[in-house]
């Protein structure tokens, strides 16, 4: 077991490019990161990796091992699973953007931990573009067009947006009843939609109108927006699942409800490895079935 503790500790420790960061997802101290990466150096006799006080990384020799490393914890993993064909454990290192992270994700993550206690979730929400790889992810759930990669990707769902603004907005400035009407309304932009300014409606007959919107608010998180609407801001382009309680309480107001928005694909992507773990596996499945029943 001391073999794979060094081995499972390299390889944590080269992806994440810091002792300090593998130290603490290992829950051990760096020192403890240290010795063990200098007990595989001195057991195969090869400089793994080449580190002074500011920074570290792989040599060449580092890079092969650390493939071979990575082939040796997969097969160990593979085997440990071949004995618990009935039980699900282990830990899935999950990533995923703010708005999905905090309002669908938990749902899912508490009904499959409920049926299978042993599997330890943890979930990094964040809206960056994670490297999987890079930082020791298993999985990731990304919304949008995916780039091309060498990563597993599997369509799981779809990110619909809501038009909303509060009722007491709605009073104050009156109910829209077409889009090109945005343009001279107080909107609220999300910084992280590309463009930002531009939105897109799809009518019943097959029409789109795309309305370049303006208003002074300008926010990268949605539940500031939210919270922006919600005090009667402006107008906003949200994902319905933020604003979905809101709109069912009135606390939100739909607005253009007969003209549909834009929605975008959502996916899981994980590593392209030989072996994947049948947790992970299995929570994809989830994810899926969990979309689908939203649907």
């Amino acid at each position: 077991m001391s073999d794979l503790d060094e081995l499972r500790t390299f390889a944590i420790a080269a992806r994440m490019g810091s002792f300090a960061k593998a130290a603490r997802q290992l829950n051990v101290s760096p020192a403890m990161v240290g010795r063990r990466i200098q007990t595989l150096e001195e057991r195969y006799q090869l400089r793994l990796i080449e580190r002074n006080t500011r920074s570290q990384s792989l040599t060449e020799t580092g890079r092969l091992f650390l493939e071979r490393t990575q082939a040796v914890l997969d097969a160990t993993e593979a085997l440990a699973e071949c004995s618990q064909q009935q039980t699900l454990s282990g830990r899935i290192r999950l990533t995923a953007p703010t708005t999905m992270g905090a309002r669908w994700l938990p749902r899912v993550i508490s009904e499959f931990t409920a049926a299978h206690p042993d599997v330890v979730f943890e979930m990094n929400i964040s809206d960056r573009w994670v490297d999987l790889v890079g930082e020791g992810f298993d999985l990731a759930v990304r919304v949008g067009e995916l780039q091309a990669s060498s990563l597993i990707a599997r369509r799981v769902g779809r990110y619909d947006f809501a038009l909303c603004a509060s009722p007491g907005f709605v009073e104050r400035h009156g109910a829209l009843s077409h889009p090109e009407e945005l343009a001279n309304a107080r909107c609220i932009l999300n910084l992280i939609i590309v463009p930002r300014d531009r939105w897109t409606f799809h009518g019943q007959q097959g029409e789109t109108v795309a309305v370049t919107v303006g208003g002074g608010i300008e926010v990268d998180n949605g539940e500031a927006q939210r919270m922006l609407a919600l005090n009667g801001a402006g107008i906003a382009y949200l994902p319905l699942a933020l604003v979905e309680d809101d709109l069912k309480a009135g606390h939100l107001l739909r607005l253009l409800p007969e003209w549909d928005l834009m929605s975008l694909p959502v996916h899981t992507v994980y590593p392209s490895r030989t072996l994947v773990p049948r947790r992970v596996e299995a929570f994809v499945a989830a994810l899926a079935a969990s979309a689908a029943r939203s649907a």
